[in-house]
This record gives structure tokens, C-alpha cells and sequence, in this order.
């Protein structure tokens, strides 16, 4: 059995996360902006699907890439200059999150539920969320969104309608918060796609120390400025 969540802010010990499902730690509670700050500061995320109880994880290994670590592929780093294109922040959250909630693959549905974009679309307004968006021939082509918490950026999903369109939101994201000094990027659990732009795990309590020193940092509000433009 789970623990399950009262009234309060407090999570259970990060001990107690189940090793199968890697990182289950606790259900219930809220998605009010207080609590999922709270969460992430822990190095506690929410992601369940419609219908389910709200599940809280942390896994174990992390996912993580040190911005300074990037790697850019030889065909993106072509892309990035030479094809047209507009990336911009913060213009287009609650369209990035409908683009990153919608089906993929043939799949009636996401976890990205409308209470989801409901509590981030909250955060987003509070300067906690951020999107990076691609934008090509005037139309929404990709983008990410996440959480700024300190010096410490927490990823949640991206999307794509065109090819690359996300890749290339993503890596001017990464360039612009290694120039703020942000020290870490939280990309949750593995995956190949990410390990291709040099993300890769590191154990829990290595990420939770530093999250430690990372989150009480100045925080950088939002909405934030960004514009970088590539004339065809």
C-alpha cells in the first residue's frame, strides 16, 4: 500500500517510493500550485492518468541533463541555422500544453488531463511554468513546458506538428537557462531521445542534494523574454 495524502503539504520519505513502479511514493491530495511546488522541491512530480487517483513519483535513477552537457546532433546543429524559424517563450503556454495533451500515435488519450493544464496554467500565471515555443510560417510548429523553481528547471513534455520543431525549441531552451545560471535540467525517467542530447541518470540522492543547494536560489520569474528568429 501507497500512503495516501491529507490536507497537508507533507509527502512521506523519499525511502518509502517503490522500487516497481520505480519511484511510486504516494496518491490523493491536490494539484493546487502550493502543493506541486512543494512536490517539485522535494524532487516529487505528479503523473497519472484520466481517471486514476493523482499518483506522486520519484524515481530512482534520474533523469537529468547538466545544461553545459548538451549535445547538439551534426543534422539539428544544420537545422538550427540554416531552416526558418521563430522561437519564442511564455506567448503560447496553454497552446503548448494543448499540443503536448494531444493523442500521439493512434492513442485515445495523454495524462496531460484538463486538470493538469488547469493546475500548470495556474503556475504558469504565478511565473512558475514556462514555454519555449517553434514557431514556422507563422504557425505553432512545436515546444516544451516546465517548471522553474531557483536555478533548478523541471521538464514535463513536448510536441511536435512539424519535424524538429520541438528539438529546436528544446535546445534554445537549454542555451538560455545555462545563461541565467541554471545548474540542472530534470527530465524524470530515461529515455532515448534524451539521451541523444546528453541527458542521462544520476542516483536520488545525488539529485535531491542538489536540488538542496539549486532551488532556494534567486528565483527567475516568469513570463520571460526570449525571441530568436532565423530568416529563410
Amino acid at each position: 500500500m501507497i500512503p495516501w495524502l491529507d490536507n497537508t503539504l507533507q509527502f512521506p520519505a523519499l525511502s518509502l517510493a517503490l522500487r516497481e513502479p520505480n519511484g511510486l511514493l504516494a496518491a490523493g491530495g491536490d494539484l493546487s500550485p502550493r502543493r506541486v511546488l512543494a512536490a517539485y522541491a522535494e524532487g516529487i512530480f505528479p503523473w497519472f492518468m484520466p481517471g486514476e487517483p493523482i499518483l506522486w513519483w520519484s524515481p530512482d535513477p534520474r533523469m537529468v541533463l547538466f545544461p553545459e552537457e548538451l549535445h547538439i546532433p551534426k543534422s539539428l546543429d544544420k537545422v538550427l541555422r540554416n531552416r526558418p524559424y521563430d522561437v519564442r517563450f511564455d506567448t503560447a503556454f496553454d497552446r503548448v500544453m494543448q499540443g503536448c495533451a494531444a493523442p500521439r500515435d493512434g492513442e485515445p488519450a495523454t495524462w496531460i488531463s484538463d486538470e493538469i493544464r488547469a493546475s500548470y496554467g495556474a503556475l504558469h500565471r504565478g511565473g512558475w511554468a514556462h514555454s519555449a515555443e517553434c514557431w514556422m510560417d507563422g504557425e505553432l510548429a512545436g515546444g516544451l513546458y516546465g517548471i522553474a523553481i531557483g536555478k533548478m528547471f523541471y521538464g514535463e513534455s513536448m510536441f511536435a506538428r512539424k519535424p524538429d520543431a520541438s528539438k529546436i525549441a528544446f535546445v534554445h531552451l537549454v542555451r538560455y537557462l545555462h545563461q541565467q545560471g541554471f545548474e540542472l535540467i530534470d527530465c524524470q525517467m530515461r529515455t532515448d531521445h534524451l539521451a541523444r542530447f546528453g541527458a542521462r541518470e544520476i542516483l536520488r540522492d545525488e539529485f535531491i542534494e542538489r536540488l538542496k543547494r539549486l532551488t532556494p536560489k534567486e528565483h527567475l520569474a516568469g513570463p520571460w523574454t526570449y525571441q530568436y528568429r532565423v530568416e529563410g
